[in-house]
Formats: C-alpha cells, structure tokens, sequence
C-alpha cells in the first residue's frame, strides 16, 4: 500500500526554539505553578492553575494581572509557566502536569502540550482521561513530529488538530486545553459588539395582513423584515449541500498528516519520567 498525504498548513507552525517563534501577544500569557505566597506564610494572591498575563518582566520578578479578578502585583518567574496556543506549557514536568489537570474545571479530554525544561525541542501529550495519561511526542529528522509511527504531522498543532478530531490510539479525543474553563474578569476582555436593528416595531401593533404581504415596494416594517431575514439567510447558505458544507468545515482544519499504513496503535509511546 502506497502512503497517504493529506493538505500541509502553512501557517502556525510550532518551531523547535519556541523563543523566535512566538513573538506578539502570546508572549505575555503565564500560568501560576504554584500558590503565591505559599499558605503557611500568608493568603495566597495568586493560586496554582490561574492565568496570568504579564505587564512587565523584571529579571526574577514579574509584574502580572490575573486574567480572572484582574488583579495586579509582582510574583517571581520561577512561580510561573510561559503559555503559547493555550496548550503549550513551557517547562511544565510530569507531576506538575498532572496537578495542573487534576484542578476543578478540566473535564476528560482536557490535555495540555507540555515542553521538557532539560532539552529543548522535547514534549510529550498530556491528557486527562480516568487517570492522567502520558504520551512522548518523537520527531523524525524532517522535523515532523508524531506519536504512533503510522501518523506523522509537520507541527504540533496540526497534531493536536487531528487528535481532536478522532483518539486514532490514544486514551480519549482531546476536548479542551488544559485550564482553558477559567472565567476572565469582566473588564478583561471587551464584550461582543451590540446588535444594532435597523428598524423597530411592535409586533403587537402590526396587523396580521402585513405578515403575507408581497409588496416588494410597500414600506411596511414587516414585509421589510421578512425579506431581509430571507436574505440573509440565503446569503448564508448559498447553494452548497451538508454533505459540502461538512467537507469544506473538515478541510478548514487544515491537517497535515503522513499515515504509514501499519498495526500502529500499538507503538504508542507513553512518556515514562518526563
């Protein structure tokens, strides 16, 4: 049997030096590994698994605001795990990992990508399932990456892509990145914009002749309405099938997958200490 090529993203690639390759605003999202101060000492203003976004860096300090009371002050660097994608964790180890998805909130499925703070350019999968469970992430020397030889991707996110899609040998399909239920402060981030009507009635008030009219001209708020929300429901639409529409919806995922046709499930690796 010949090998199979599915569509290669081009964008959003998860380099090996993580420093070049996520500069913007992703830079400034940290994760709290441990309460700060610690309990014995005195009412923690920071506690483990909450999101933090980073105002300033100032070598061992940093000065942050947490994401879910907005709440400002300085924590130390060594408190804290830098966060790309929402589920890259940098410097996260085993335990840590599991602590993390252990925390009220994350549901099976919830996983996070976690990189070994040793070696650079090392990760393993972590997913929340009956028991936390451990995957060592391998690449070969194209810099593709995979877990069970039989699938290998060109970045970790199409990775993660694809195991959302379908648990093709792990414990579960990954559902949710990891601590990604927390709640943002409301002034954090701005509302959805308001739905602005271009025309206010009272139903009420309309007489029910209005609802059938067929006047393309007539100026009544109803016929108005009812053209407009056709409209615009045909707009949506269009002409395609479901069955098109769910093709377009999958091809959007924009997966890149190189299947080696083989009895794979079985040479998953599970990650051992890191």
């Amino acid at each position: 049997m010949g090998n199979m090529m599915r569509g290669v993203s081009a964008t959003n690639k998860v380099k090996e030096d993580i420093d070049s390759s996520h500069k913007g605003s992703e830079d400034d999202m940290v994760v709290v590994l441990h309460d700060y101060p610690a309990p014995e000492i005195s009412e923690p203003v920071y506690r483990m698994g909450e999101k933090l976004r980073v105002i300033a860096q100032e070598a061992y300090w940093w000065r942050v605001r947490s994401i879910q009371t907005g709440m400002e002050n300085y924590i130390p660097n060594s408190h804290v795990a830098k966060v790309y994608h929402g589920w890259l964790f940098e410097g996260v180890e085993r335990q840590k990992a599991e602590e993390l998805l252990l925390l009220p909130g994350n549901r099976v499925g919830s996983f996070l990508v976690r990189q070994s703070a040793r070696e650079r350019g090392l990760y393993s999968l972590s997913v929340k399932h009956r028991i936390v469970k451990h995957y060592r992430i391998f690449r070969l020397d194209n810099s593709w990456y995979y877990i069970s030889p039989r699938l290998t991707f060109q970045c970790l996110e199409d990775m993660i892509n694809h195991y959302s899609d379908s648990a093709d040998g792990l414990c579960c399909v990954l559902t949710s990145p990891c601590l990604s239920g927390i709640t943002p402060a409301p002034d954090a981030t701005p509302g959805p914009p308001p739905v602005v009507m271009r025309r206010n009635f009272d139903w009420n008030k309309i007489d029910r002749r209005q609802l059938v009219s067929t006047d393309s001209c007539t100026n009544n708020m109803v016929s108005y309405g009812v053209r407009n929300s056709i409209a615009s429901y045909l707009s949506f639409s269009g002409n395609q099938d479901p069955a098109q529409n769910r093709a377009k919806s999958r091809k959007n995922k924009s997966k890149s997958v190189y299947a080696i046709p083989e009895n794979g499930l079985s040479n998953i690796d599970y990650a051992g200490d890191f």
